[in-house]
C-alpha cells in the first residue's frame, strides 16, 4: 500500500473512534491480531479489546473531535497529532474521580500499517489536561 492509501485507512479508523458509527469496519481496517498498546490494563488483546473500547466510549453519544490535526506518513508510519475536544461523562480516570464536562488536551497516535490495516496503535495524550478541566484535580494552591 501506498502512503494515501495508509492515511486513509488511518483516517476512517479515526472517524470511529470520534463519532462511532459501523464498527463491523474494524475487521477492514486492522489486522485480526492489531497490538493495541493504548488499552487499558484488563481489556481484552487485539481487535475484540479495541472494538469493546470504541463501544464504552459511547462516541455516537459524547463525541470527540480535532480542533487542530495534522496527519503525516512515510513507509508503514502513519502518526496523527493535534487538539482534541472530548466530553467525559463522568466517573473514575486513572484513580481520580472527574466530574462529567468538556475538556481539550494536545493527542497523538501513531499507527503502524500492514498490508493496507492497521497492525499497531499507539495513543499519547495529556492526561493531565484532562484531569485539570473539567475540575477533578486542582494544581495546589487553587481554592476548592
Amino acid at each position: 500500500m501506498d502512503i494515501a492509501q495508509n492515511k486513509a485507512v488511518v483516517g476512517e479508523f479515526d472517524q470511529l473512534g470520534n463519532r462511532g458509527g459501523d464498527l463491523s469496519r474494524l475487521d477492514v481496517l486492522c489486522a485480526p491480531d492489531i497490538v493495541n498498546h493504548a488499552l487499558a490494563p484488563g481489556r481484552p488483546s487485539g481487535l475484540e479489546g479495541t472494538r469493546e473500547f470504541l463501544r464504552a466510549a459511547h462516541r455516537d453519544v459524547h463525541g470527540a473531535r480535532w480542533l487542530e490535526s495534522f496527519m503525516v506518513a512515510e513507509n508503514d508510519l502513519v502518526v496523527q497529532f493535534g487538539s482534541r475536544e472530548h466530553h467525559w461523562p463522568g466517573g473514575q480516570f486513572r484513580g481520580f474521580d472527574i466530574p462529567a464536562g468538556r475538556y481539550v488536551r494536545d493527542t497523538a497516535f501513531a499507527y503502524r500499517v500492514t498490508d493496507g490495516r492497521i497492525a499497531e496503535r499507539w495513543a499519547i495524550r495529556d492526561d493531565l489536561a484532562m484531569l485539570l478541566q473539567p475540575g477533578g484535580l486542582r494544581p495546589p494552591g487553587q481554592a476548592t
